[in-house]
């Protein structure tokens, strides 16, 4: 039996993970001045952005925007290319 795999790169990732990892990359205050939202600008914290974004669609779809373009721009492998091949600098050559 095969396991589904999802091609959807925002599958099990959390909001709360989604926030974390912008705030990580960017700041608060840069963060807030690419998403013009207050939960950012003014006392920002994760929980009360968390549960403005819960509640508001738009502000969430922003988010997820921005954590999509920002995983771009880590430069991360593709799933069927691996980050790291062991066999790469091996001294055994092949016949």
């Amino acid at each position: 039996m095969t396991a589904h795999i999802s091609n959807d790169p925002l599958h099990g990732v959390t909001l709360e993970m989604m926030v974390n990892a912008l705030v990580a990359r960017y700041g608060w205050s840069e963060l807030g001045d690419r998403i013009k939202i207050n939960c950012f600008i003014k006392d920002p914290s994760v929980k009360s952005s968390l549960k403005f974004l819960r509640r508001t669609p738009w502000a969430r779809a922003e988010v997820e925007a921005l954590y999509l373009e920002s995983l771009d721009d880590d430069g991360i492998a593709p799933a069927d290319e691996p980050a790291f091949n062991p066999w790469a600098n091996s001294r055994i050559t092949k016949s």
